[in-house]
C-alpha cells in the first residue's frame, strides 16, 4: 500500500469576547469577574489571564488586578474553547482515502482530537484542512471519530468522512468485526507462548484518569496474545483485541505483571539496566500494526498495515544486543 506524506497549510484564529466593567464590578479581582462574565471556573480564568488570553484594556494583567469602571475586559478563546476545528500544517502518513473514510498511520505523540490541554496540533486539526468534507456526527471537535489511539500509541487508525460511513463503522466496532492487531514490548519474561487475558476493565476509583481491572464497575475486556520474540528482560508480543476498552492492552498486561515498556501510566518501566548500559524507552512501546474492516460502501473487506516505527525498531535492536 503506497503511503502519501502531506504537508498541510496552517490556519488558526481566536474567538474574541469583550465586556465593559460595570459599577457593580468595580474593585473586584480580575479572575473573579472574568470567571463570572465568561462562564469559567476561577482556575480556568487564572490560567487564561497568565496566558494573556484575558486582558484589561488590551494589556496583560494579573489575576488579583482590581478592576475600575469602564475597563474593557477581553477574552480570546482558543478554537477548541470556542468549539471550532481549524486546519494546521501537520505532516500526515495517509494509507488510504476516499469520500467515505480515511486511514492514517498515526505517529506517537499526536493527539487524536482537541481537548483540555490540547486545543490544537491534533490529528483532527490536520484532517480538517486536508479533507474536503468531514462527517457531521461525533461533535464539532471530533467529527467522524469512531475509535482512537492514545497519544503515545502509534499505528493504523480510521476516521469516517461521511455520516453513513460513521454509523457503519460504529456498528462494526459494536459487533466486534473490526480486526485490530498490535505489537507491544513488555517488561519481563511472560509465561507461555500464547494466551488470553479476560479481565473486566472500568474506571479506577483511585485515579479517575486511569482504567483498572479492579474497578467496582467494569466491562468485559478480552486481549489475545502470542510471543514473537524473547529477550533477556523483555518480550515482544502480538496482541489482538476482542473488545475495545480504553487503555485495554496497557491495563491488561500491567495487571498480569508485564506492563508495556515506557508506559508511565501503567507500570512505569521506562528504563532497563544491563550492567553499565541503560535502555531508555521515551514512550509506551505499543503500535497498532494492522486494521481491518468491511468498507461501508463497497462491502469489500479491507486491511491496512503499518510498519514498526523507528523508535520501536531501535528499541528491539537494542534489546537484541
Amino acid at each position: 500500500m503506497q503511503v502519501f506524506i502531506l504537508s498541510l497549510c496552517y490556519t488558526i484564529f481566536n474567538s474574541m469576547k469583550e465586556v465593559t466593567v460595570s459599577p457593580n464590578d468595580v474593585s473586584e479581582r480580575l479572575d473573579v469577574t472574568a470567571a463570572r462574565l465568561f462562564n469559567l471556573t476561577r482556575s480556568q480564568a487564572q490560567k487564561a489571564i497568565h496566558a494573556a488570553q484575558i486582558r484589561v484594556n488590551g494589556k496583560q494583567s494579573s489575576p488579583n488586578c482590581k478592576l475600575r469602571r469602564d475597563d474593557v475586559v477581553t477574552y480570546a478563546e482558543t478554537p477548541a474553547e470556542a468549539g471550532m476545528l481549524v486546519a494546521q500544517n501537520i505532516p500526515l502518513s495517509i494509507l488510504y482515502c476516499d469520500d467515505d473514510l480515511i486511514v492514517v498511520d498515526k505517529p506517537a505523540g499526536l493527539v487524536v482530537y482537541p481537548a483540555a490541554g490540547h486545543s490544537h496540533g491534533t490529528l483532527l486539526n490536520a484532517l480538517a484542512y486536508h479533507c474536503v468534507t468531514l462527517a457531521t456526527v461525533g461533535g464539532p471537535l471530533r467529527p467522524g471519530v469512531v475509535h482512537r489511539l492514545d497519544k503515545d500509541t502509534s499505528g493504523a487508525m480510521v476516521v469516517a468522512l461521511a455520516d453513513p460511513a460513521f454509523y457503519h463503522l460504529v456498528e462494526q466496532f459494536r459487533e466486534r468485526t473490526i480486526s485490530r492487531q498490535y505489537r507491544a514490548l513488555l517488561f519481563g519474561k511472560i509465561k507461555g507462548e500464547s494466551g488470553e487475558i479476560d479481565l473486566r476493565i472500568g474506571r479506577s476509583t483511585a485515579d479517575r484518569k486511569k482504567m483498572s481491572t479492579r474497578a467496582q464497575i467494569g466491562k468485559e475486556a478480552v486481549t489475545r496474545w502470542r510471543v514473537l520474540e524473547r529477550f533477556q528482560d523483555a518480550t515482544l508480543v502480538e496482541a489482538r483485541l476482542a473488545t475495545g476498552r480504553t487503555h485495554q492492552i496497557r491495563v491488561h498486561f500491567s495487571a498480569i505483571g508485564h506492563p508495556v515498556l515506557g508506559d508511565e501510566g501503567y507500570g512505569r518501566k521506562t528504563m532497563l539496566e544491563r550492567g553499565r548500559r541503560k535502555l531508555v524507552f521515551p514512550r509506551q512501546m505499543l503500535h497498532a500494526e494492522l486494521l481491518g474492516f468491511t468498507h461501508p460502501t463497497t462491502g469489500e473487506r479491507v486491511e491496512f498495515s503499518c510498519p514498526l516505527p523507528e523508535d520501536m525498531r531501535v528499541a528491539v535492536e537494542s534489546l537484541r544486543a
